[in-house]
Parts: structure tokens; C-alpha cells; sequence
């Protein structure tokens, strides 16, 4: 749940400056008046000051009623919203959440250990041990409404006993994790000293239990940076144990060194050693090579409020696990190709463009950066299996454990049937069998290994293409899937000329694999001819046919290449060798500081019909094709007003509009839980993305779904702003748990099975962060060539607009090129919309009061966003000149975007559905007149005793 934003508390109470202005001046002036009376006789005198008095408390509650019922209106009719989860759903959830842990936990290493079919004693080191991570932090954390099951509670309800001298010893040492939130990023790594455990203690702990469990962590989430490249220049007490903890240069996901004492403290005492990491961010563990003691190991995510539950059970056997990486895990993240390019570097000449700003109440200063995606389609699994096969890496010694690896307590085979192609769809069956001795699931995981000409169209020799998970299979039993895709998804997108898709001839393996490096079974698919998707030539799967729109966004970078086994590696992986934008790109550049609100106004644009009394009301249209004629006479009615208050005030809500019956819509926060920051209230929390990704389970996902939906329905929310789906591009993406892979389509397809589940129950599903928000930043030029943006990128959303049927999307804070996101008509009208036949309506990403010095409707609204994350008016939310025939045209096409999403929402479910009037105003129109009556009773009671003492005087 995020707290007060103190930068609205600011921003609301400058909108309310002209109104406190005029209160004041009324003031003085009744105080005037009751000063120049002095020498007024006595019951004038005293009949001029009352009446002064009550003009104060009229001017008062007018001036009152004037914020209330104007730029207050929005942030209290949300506050006064209701609706809470009902214990049954919770309940519900939480049996899905807790499935969602059991398969999406992954078990990296077992040399036989685990399970522990026999719960005994058990030894839990680490001071994560007594305070884990369940979450990240931010937007997309968890609330603190609902218990959590610890991961002690976990184990101990798994039959196991629990060393409590060392949980004691923790909890001694430090109750509380280092703050990492919205408003403050402390790294610091709380933990134990291994000169501080006593000989006694190692002892004991040797006499209660031979197994130990070590639970190391690591939390980020939204706010100022991502994880730390160099811990030492960072927010860290990096003495605070009386030694360094980390050395210059050293980053924040390998091993401290308090760390590392505490793994060779208990590797030295204990033979039966099982490492619980307790993070969504893959991390350097290479060190449990180092220890033969170390014979289990379990990669924990983030569980949500109660899915720590799920550990203790794959502890004893009772869950089988079945999780697979949704990230390659590599020896040496110094090494990777994206590491002297994946921090914001300032532009040197630009830092007079800087914004203050603040962060939740944190001054806060955002320059003008750059980050140069200079891997280009190579991210992740596809650089490292293509550099094995090319020959130019030892893959053994850079990847410790592959994307789509995990181990289970079982085996299985996996069998490919020969391959059915028919008018370029191709199909075969994947026959799963458990042959081992206990039951479990496994994951069929489809790669396509395409033709590849040197120095041609990049490719990697990897690529996943479909997945799907068993059912739960006894021993000895099989089951059959079939696996279809056309031909057409194996394409590249070549850049060549105007560019397009291109399905090149040739021969694509096709294999089911363990994991991206190991192949179970292959069968050969041949491409007769080139296919070249263009003009009238499109993909099956697209309105037009895709063709180049980001050539500007490439920038002058040296992009990763195949060619003669990555000849250029050193050349384009290395860091940027200027920090200068050029004369060219600083001439174009603008914030709003700089901007030209004319820019997208057109003297030749004919002013559209607002006002209109054609009698049709917006629940006539639930169901209507996006191009229903009726829209048109709809628009029509709309006003001026409506308009500007529906695109500048859709912050955790879409205004109501009185002129068409639209009534107001609520929003609220996501992935992990539902959160009404206005009301308080909130639903049970969720396993991170990455864990509900790591199940490879589409059916799973699209629970998960369902369940969002069904408790934003219970708390009267329409609109949930998730799910998240940025790319892994590194592991120090501090948002990375809001996310779901490093991979495309595992991530589109896991976040279109959820965008289904949300709409099962009327709730429509932001998809976000549209787009190349690979970071925790803003104002952020990302420089990436347009086959990695397409292939890599954009594929998440790709697929859950073409396979989810998603209807809103949350636009990026991140500049593509030089302009932000959503400035960018290419891709908010000409991809979403044109190419991939997207219908439904854009949002930005929090606005604040100054669009963070950057965002502003008027750029926003003719280039393909329909709304701002704003609560209160007066900023670049507001259109400048909303009389303006372009403005009107483009807030009329934005309006139709968000009421064809809402009106197809639970919300209009029931006939008839129209405005009216809030409770909490027509309370307030009751006070009102209530203070009016007595108002005028004291008026005509003060003007009674003037007279009576008038009298008396005379």
C-alpha cells in the first residue's frame, strides 16, 4: 500500500491557492469593515460586526464548498469508495496463490537430500532466516493487512522442528530489515558477523540437527535506483560490522562479506547443507560449487503473504517441485555483455534540462540520461546458447544454471511425434512420461533453432516458441500434448529497406528441451522459399503488415552481432564512449519546460460536434463493435468539460461524464495485491511475477487472473494496473519482481493467460510498462535497435494483445530516442494499434503535478495516449487551449478509447448503468443547506436585537 504521495499534498494544495487567496481577502475586508465601525454607535456597531462575523463563515464554507466540489472533488470521491474482500475469496485466493509457490519455487541443486521424507530437527541460518522477503516494494508490494506466513511458520508446519537458540539469536540482533520503499532505498545487508556466533551456539546447533538450511535475501522495488553495480557508492553502511562489507566495485548480487563468512561458518560445521535464496533477482552462486556441503538448493522468489507454506512442503516431499528458471543464472555478471551498458549515464551537456522533482515526499533531481541496449536480440538465453554454438564462450563455466532449468524429485522422458504441417501451421505431440517413483509435473519446453546466413538478419540459435505444462502424472503414467504454431512465428524482423517480418528458407530445428541448452528430442522443419511479410503480404497474426517505425531510436551505437562469431563483441559491448548528445539531437530535444504547446495543433482541423442532445447514454453501447456507427452520435453529446476532466483526471480512476451517463470507474494498484490507496483497503498478496512465471503453468496463471478480478470486483475496482511485463534485460532491474521474465514469450503468454482471468470477471488489465522499461528511472533516452525492440521487447505486450484481447495499457516514463514514450505515435498508434488491431485505451505512468517535468497532455493526446495518471487539475495534465479544433478531436478520440474499455466492464453488466449524484456530495448539499438555515437564523436574529436595541437607544 503506498502512503501519502506528499508531492499530490503539494500539488492539490497550489490548486487550491486562488481559492485560499480569495478566503483571506474576504477576511480582511470583514475585518476592515469591523475596524472602520469603531465609532459607529453602539448597536450598529455590534450589528456591523456580527453580520461581518457571519459573512466570515459564509465566505468560509463557500470557499469550502468551491475545493470540495472542484479540485479536492476527485480525491475525496475516491476516499469515499467502499467494498472490502469477502473471507470466503480471500480463502479462495489463497489457495491459488499457494499453488502458484508450490510450482513456481525452483529447486537448482539435489544430490539426494531433499526430501526429507522424515521431518526432524533443522538448523535455519541467516538473518533472512527471521525476516525474509515476500515482495518488492512499491506500487507493487504487499499491504500489511493481511498475516503472513512466515517461512519458520512454513517449516514448522511441515513437521519440522525448529532451532529456536538461533531464530532467538536473530531476532536479537535486528527485528527490522534496512527500509527499502517508495521513499527511501537503504541496501544495507542485515546480517550476522560470524565472529558473533559463539562456539556454544555452533555446538548446540550441531547437537540439535546435522542439516542446516542457509536463507540469504534481497529486496528492491520502485523508487530512486535499481540494485547496485558498486555497492560502495550507494545507500549502504558498508562498516557497519567494523569491516568492509563489500570492496569498490563489488555489486549487490554476489555474496557480501559477511555473507561469505556465515556459507564457510556453517560449510564447516555442517555436512548437510541446503541454501534457501530468498529474491526474485537471479544472483552469482557460483559459491555452492565451492562447498560439497551445500547438496540442496532452492531459488524463493517472493511468496506473497502465504506462500512461504509451499517451502516447508517441498522440505518434506509433500510438494513435488516443478518451477523452472524464467532467468539464465551466470557465474560472472561482470562478464555479460549488457554490463558497461545497463546504468543511466547523464548526457554532460544536457544537465540544464534537469527537473526537480521529488520521489514520495524525497527531493529529487532527474537529468537527461542514456542507456545504449547494446546486446540487441542477444539478451538473456540467446546471447549464451548462440556464443556456445559459435564457439566463443565455455558455457560450463559462464552459465551455472539455464532458462527453463529445474529439477524435481522424479524423472521424466520426453517424445516428439513427427511434425504435421499443413498451409503453414505446423503441429506435433509431445508424449511426457514419469518414470520415476513419485508424481509430479513437468514442463514442455518448444525452441526453434532457424537458418541463419553470416553477416545476415541477426538470429539466435535459441528461441522459445511454445511451452506447456503436465498434469500431475503417477509414475509410469504419460500424457500427450500437442503443440501448434505457424510458420510465420519463427520469422525475423529484417531492418533492411522500409523492413519487415521475414521467414528466410532453410532448415529450423525444432526441439523439446529440458531447459534452453538441452535438447530431448528434435525434428526438422524446411522452409522452401523465403517469405518476405510485406505490403499486402501480411502475418496472419497482424492488422498491417509491420514495417520499420523506430530507425530514429537506434541511435549511434554499435549493436551486438553474430557475425563471424561476434566479431564485434569488444567494440559493441563496451562502455559508451560519449556522454555527449549530439548539436542534431539536443535541437529536437524537449521536457515540458521547452515544449511547443502548438506543436500538434492544426489550423486546418474542423471543429467536431460537442454538446449534442442525441439521447443515447453509453450503456446503449456494451457490446458494440469499436466502429459501431453509434459511437460517432455519442461523441457527439460529449462537452468540452467532460473531456478535459475524463484525460486529466484518470488517476486510480475514469471520471464520471454526466453528458453521455458514464459513470466513474476505480482503479487500483497491482501485480502482487489489490491496493485502494485511497480507502485503505486491500487484498491478500500474491507471489511475485517471477515466481507465477517460474510455474510455466498458462492455466495457473490465468487463476491468478481471475482471482485479481474477482477481488477487485469485491472492492468495487474496475480498471488494475497490471500485469507488469518489461523485460529482464539484467538482473538488477530493481523492479524485476513486477515482471515476469528475461524471455518474450514466456512472459506473453504467462501475462495474456492473466489478462484473460482479470476479464473472466469484467476487470480490464493494464499491461505495462509500454514501453523499453528495462530500468527504475526517468527521463531515460534507451537507444535499441528496431528488430531487438520488436523480437525482444515488445513481444510481451505483442502477445497479450493479440492473444490476451488486453483493452488498456499503462504507457512508460522511458524516452525512445529522445522523446518519451508517450510522444510516440509509431508506437502507441501505428504498433498497438494498426499492427496488432488494439482497441481500448492508454495511460500514463504516475503523473504527479508536473508530469515529472516531462509528460503533458497535449503531446500525449495526439500521439496515442488517452489518459493521465492524475488525482487533482492545474498541471500539463489539463490541455492547454481545449477550445482548439485539434484539441477537441483528440480528446474525443481518447474519450472513446476509455469508454468502449469501461462500458464492456463488470461495471455495466446491469442495463441501464448512468450517473449520478456521490452520497458523501449530496451530504455535503445537505450540511450545506442546513448551514444556510442557520446562517439566516442568526441573521434575522442579529438584525431582531439591532432593532430592539435601536429602540432602546432612542
Amino acid at each position: 500500500m503506498i502512503a501519502i504521495q506528499w508531492e499530490d499534498v503539494i500539488g492539490v494544495l497550489q490548486t487550491c491557492q486562488p481559492y485560499l487567496i480569495a478566503l483571506a481577502v474576504l477576511w480582511v475586508i470583514a475585518i476592515i469593515v469591523m475596524i472602520a465601525c469603531r465609532k459607529a454607535k453602539k448597536s450598529k456597531k455590534r450589528m456591523i460586526r456580527k453580520y461581518s462575523g457571519l459573512s466570515m463563515v459564509l465566505a468560509l464554507v463557500i470557499i469550502v464548498n468551491m475545493i470540495i466540489l472542484g479540485p479536492m472533488y476527485s480525491l475525496i470521491d475516491m476516499s469515499m469508495g467502499s467494498g472490502t474482500v469477502s473471507d470466503e475469496t480471500t480463502d479462495e485466493a489463497i489457495e491459488v496463490a499457494n499453488q502458484i509457490a508450490e510450482e513456481g519455487m525452483v529447486l537448482l541443486e539435489n544430490d539426494g537430500l531433499l526430501p526429507i521424507s522424515n521431518p526432524s530437527n533443522i538448523n535455519l541460518f541467516g538473518w533472512s532466516s527471521v525476516n525474509p522477503a515476500y515482495g518488492g516494494t512499491g506500487s507493487g508490494g504487499l499491504n500489511e493487512l493481511y498475516d503472513k506466513v512466515t517461512l519458520i511458520d512454513s517449516i514448522e508446519d511441515a513437521g519440522f522442528t525448529v532451532n529456536q537458540d538461533l531464530v532467538d539469536f536473530y531476532n536479537d540482533f535486528s527485528a527490522e530489515r534496512a527500509e527499502m520503499s517508495l521513499s527511501a532505498q537503504n541496501w544495507t545487508l542485515t546480517e550476522v558477523p560470524a565472529a558473533d556466533y559463539s562456539d556454544d551456539l555452533i555446538q548446540s546447533a550441531k547437537d540439535f540437527s546435522d542439516t542446516a538450511v542457509i536463507v540469504l535475501s534481497r529486496v528492491a522495488g520502485e523508487g530512486h535506483n535499481d540494485m547496485l553495480g558498486d555497492v560502495t557508492e550507494a545507500s549502504y553502511d558498508n562498516t557497519i560490522n567494523g569491516y568492509n562489507d563489500f570492496e569498490a566495485g563489488e555489486h549487490y548480487l554476489q555474496l557480501s562479506q559477511t555473507e561469505e563468512a556465515l556459507v564457510d561458518l556453517v560449510c564447516s560445521n555442517f555436512d548437510n547443507v541446503i541454501l534457501v535464496y530468498n529474491a526474485a533477482n537471479p544472483m552469482e552462486l557460483g559459491f555452492i560449487d565451492e562447498y560439497e556441503q551445500i547438496r540442496a538448493a532452492i531459488w524463493c522468489q517472493g511468496p506473497g503473504h502465504t506462500g512461504f507454506e509451499a517451502l516447508g512442503k517441498i522440505l518434506s516431499g509433500e510438494v513435488n517441485p516443478s518451477g523452472k528458471t524464467t532467468d539464465t543464472f551466470i557465474y560472472d555478471m561482470t562478464a555479460a555483455p549488457w554490463w558497461n551498458n545497463w546504468e543511466g549515464t547523464h548526457y554532460s551537456n544536457m544537465e540544464d534540462m534537469a527537473v526537480e522533482g521529488m520521489n514520495s515526499g524525497m527531493a529529487q533531481t532527474y537529468y537527461p540520461s542514456f542507456t545504449n541496449y547494446v546486446e540487441g536480440i542477444y539478451v538473456g538465453y540467446k546471447y549464451y546458447e548462440t556464443a556456445d554454438d559459435e564457439g566463443v564462450i565455455d558455457y560450463d563455466t559462464t552459465v551455472q544454471y539455464p532458462f527453463g532449468y529445474g529439477l524435481s524429485y522424479t524423472t521424466f522422458t520426453q517424445e516428439m511425434s513427427e511434425l504435421s504441417v499443413n498451409d503453414g501451421t505446423i503441429s506435433f505431440d509431445v508424449t511426457v512420461t514419469n518414470t520415476g517413483d513419485v508424481p509430479g509435473k513437468d514442463v514442455v519446453e518448444v525452441y526453434y533453432n532457424p537458418p541463419y546466413t553470416n553477416g545476415g538478419i541477426e538470429k539466435a540459435t535459441a528461441n522459445l516458441i511454445r511451452f506447456e505444462k503436465t498434469e500431475m502424472l503417477e509414475p509410469g503414467a504419460s500424457e500427450t500434448i500437442n503443440i501448434t504454431f505457424n510458420a510465420e512465428d519463427m520469422a525475423s524482423y529484417d531492418m533492411s529497406g522500409d523492413g519487415c517480418y521475414v521467414l528466410e528458407e532453410g532448415d529450423y530445428i525444432i526441439s523439446v528441451n529440458s531447459d534452453s541448452h538441452t535438447v530431448l528430442d528434435q525434428q526438422t522443419y524446411t522452409q522452401t522459399e523465403t517469405i518476405r511479410y510485406e505490403g499486402d503480404n501480411k502475418r496472419d497474426s497482424d492488422e498491417i503488415a509491420a514495417t520499420n517505425q523506430f530507425e530514429d531510436a537506434a541511435g549511434d551505437v554499435t549493436y551486438l552481432s553474430r557475425a563471424d562469431g561476434f566479431a564485434n563483441y569488444d567494440e559493441a559491448t563496451a562502455a559508451p564512449a560519449s556522454d555527449v548528445m549530439s548539436d542534431e539531437l539536443v535541437a529536437q530535444y524537449h521536457l515540458n519546460s521547452n515544449f511547443d504547446y502548438t506543436t500538434y495543433i492544426n489550423e486546418d482541423d474542423e471543429m467536431p460536434t460537442t454538446g449534442a442532445d442525441n439521447g443515447i447514454r453509453l450503456y446503449e453501447l456494451r457490446g458494440a463493435d469499436y466502429d459501431d456507427e453509434r459511437w460517432d452520435d455519442l461523441l457527439d453529446q460529449l462537452t468540452v468539460e467532460d473531456m478535459t476532466n475524463m484525460i486529466a483526471l484518470s488517476g486510480y480512476q475514469t471520471p464520471a461524464m454526466d453528458s453521455v451517463g458514464k459513470v466513474q470507474t476505480i482503479d487500483a494498484d497491482g501485480p502482487a495485491a489489490i491496493n485502494n490507496n485511497f480507502t485503505g483497503e486491500g487484498s491478500i498478496g500474491f507471489p511475485v511475477e517471477v515466481m507465477i512465471a517460474c510455474t510455466w503453468n498458462k492455466d495457473l496463471a490465468e487463476d491468478y487472473g481471475e482471482m485479481m478480478g474477482k477481488m477487485c470486483r469485491e472492492m468495487n475496482i474496475a480498471g488494475w494496473y497490471a500485469p507488469g511485463m518489461n523485460t529482464h534485460r539484467t538482473p538488477f532491474g530493481a523492479r524485476n519482481y513486477e515482471y515476469f521474465s528475461e524471455d518474450g514469450t514466456l512472459a506473453g503468454y504467462i501475462s495474456a493467460s492473466t489478462v484473460q482471468g482479470a476479464a473472466s470477471q469484467g476487470v480490464y488489465a493494464y499491461i505495462k510498462h509500454f514501453a523499453m522499461y528495462e530500468m527504475n528511472a526517468k527521463m531515460v533516452c534507451v537507444w535499441s535497435n528496431e528488430q531487438a525492440m520488436r523480437e525482444i521487447y515488445l513481444k510481451p505486450f505483442e502477445i497479450s494483445v493479440k492473444e490476451g484481447d488486453a483493452h488498456a495499457v499503462m504507457v512508460s516514463w522511458s524516452f525512445i530516442g529522445i522523446k518519451w514514450s508517450g510522444e510516440n505515435s509509431n508506437l502507441l498508434n501505428t504498433v498497438l494499434r494498426d499492427e496488432w488491431g488494439f482497441e481500448g485505451f492508454t495511460l500514463t505512468d504516475f503523473f504527479r503535478n508536473n508530469g515529472h517535468g516531462f509528460m503533458n497532455a497535449d503531446a500525449a493526446l495526439a500521439n496515442g495516449v488517452d489518459a493521465m495518471l492524475s488525482t487533482y487539475a492545474g498541471g500539463p495534465n489539463m490541455v492547454q487551449d481545449p477550445e482548439a479544433a485539434s484539441s477537441v478531436k483528440y480528446m474525443r478520440q481518447a474519450c472513446k478509447n476509455v469508454m468502449y474499455t469501461v462500458v464492456n466492464s463488470w461495471v455495466y453488466e446491469e442495463d441501464g448503468v448512468d450517473t449520478g449524484m456521490p452520497a458523501w456530495e449530496k451530504a455535503v448539499i445537505g450540511a450545506d443547506v442546513a448551514v444556510g438555515v442557520i446562517l439566516i437564523g442568526l441573521g434575522a436574529l442579529v438584525w431582531r436585537r439591532y432593532r430592539k436595541s435601536r429602540a432602546e437607544e432612542a
